[in-house]
């Protein structure tokens, strides 16, 4: 299983929430997990919206790099990968509550 984190133990956080916001202010971010291995490390946000859930991965990297330095292009890369999974209506399947 992998290991749930806290919103304070992931770097640039209030960012990921702002830039979900900016998409649809309408999406929750429910969960998220810390994904380890020796090739990268991902964040995995499970969003909500309604009765559906969309699974994100954003890398560590980019989490790390945006929380030492937040620039225009570390942003836009942020929400390209966003806007990449929840513009897809592939991302979200229904989920039983």
């Amino acid at each position: 299983m992998d290991p749930r984190v806290s919103e304070d133990r992931v770097p640039s956080y209030k960012k990921v929430e702002e830039k979900i916001r900016e998409i649809d202010n309408t999406i929750i971010i429910a969960r998220i997990y810390y994904i380890f291995n020796h090739l990268s490390s991902t964040y995995r946000f499970q969003l909500i919206k309604k009765n559906k859930m969309c699974i994100v991965e954003i890398p560590k990297k980019l989490l790390d790099n945006l929380k030492k330095d937040s620039n225009s292009a570390l942003e836009q890369e942020l929400g390209d990968i966003l806007n990449l999974y929840v513009q897809r209506s592939e991302c979200w399947a229904e989920f039983e509550k």
